[in-house]
């Protein structure tokens, strides 16, 4: 198979339906330049200290793994639009650590009323970061409605939150740490990456035992209690 056949493909595969022509191939490689996921979320990670990270399910819980495993990392393999408010919870039970969520923009879209209960809510601990490819990724890579138009900061905006950046250059994300790491919250970051694949990196899927790490992890010996 020729390379152009393969990458007309690929596309067709993202896209299905769409007539891909080499113009057409040449373009939607340049939209592919943008930020790789990988590099994005290891960044994001680097100086977490203990921060309670929370990952919405599918390619964040890979990403996030890849990044390095750790006992305060809680991956959610299912509930799809649950991850920010179980950041939620997490950030007002625990008032004194930062919480991170790191989910994609289809889980963050499935859950996008949680935007206003956090805002009322108004924890100044709590970050949620999207890892925003425009996709449905874990259904097929269907476009999602983030592709579309769908403005996640101009939504979390309205809903009140007082921090709200769109991210789609490495020099935006470096200048947007130190917010993530120190900023009051809630912060939150609609951030734009490749929508190509990345290898996949399973962590633990076993729910029982994610929940009990991570509860040991950030309560010790009351863990049992």
């Amino acid at each position: 198979m020729s390379r152009y056949a393969a990458l007309r493909n690929f596309f067709r595969a993202l896209h299905p339906g769409e007539l891909w022509t080499f113009k057409g191939i040449h373009m939607a490689m340049k939209k592919s330049s943008a930020l790789d996921r990988r590099k994005v979320v290891a960044a994001l990670l680097a100086d977490r200290g203990d921060a309670l990270v929370v990952t919405g399910l599918g390619s964040p819980t890979y990403d996030t793994y890849a990044a390095g495993d750790h006992d305060l990392n809680f991956y959610l393999w299912g509930a799809m639009g649950g991850a920010a408010m179980a950041g939620l919870g997490l950030a007002l039970a625990q008032p004194k650590r930062r919480v991170l969520v790191l989910t994609g923009d289809g889980e963050m879209l499935m859950g996008i009323g949680s935007l206003a209960t956090i805002a009322c809510e108004a924890p100044k601990n709590l970050v949620i970061a999207v890892i925003n490819n425009g996709h449905y990724g874990e259904t097929g890579m269907q476009r999602a409605h983030t592709a579309r138009g769908v403005d996640l900061v101009g939504i979390a905006k309205g809903a009140g939150f007082k921090s709200a950046t769109p991210i789609d250059s490495m020099a935006g994300l470096q200048r947007w740490l130190p917010e993530c790491h120190g900023r009051t919250g809630p912060v939150f970051a609609d951030i734009k990456v490749s929508a190509d694949p990345a290898p996949m990196r399973l962590p633990l899927r076993d729910g029982t035992a994610i929940k009990h790490r991570f509860r040991t992890a950030l309560l010790g010996s009351k863990a049992l209690e």
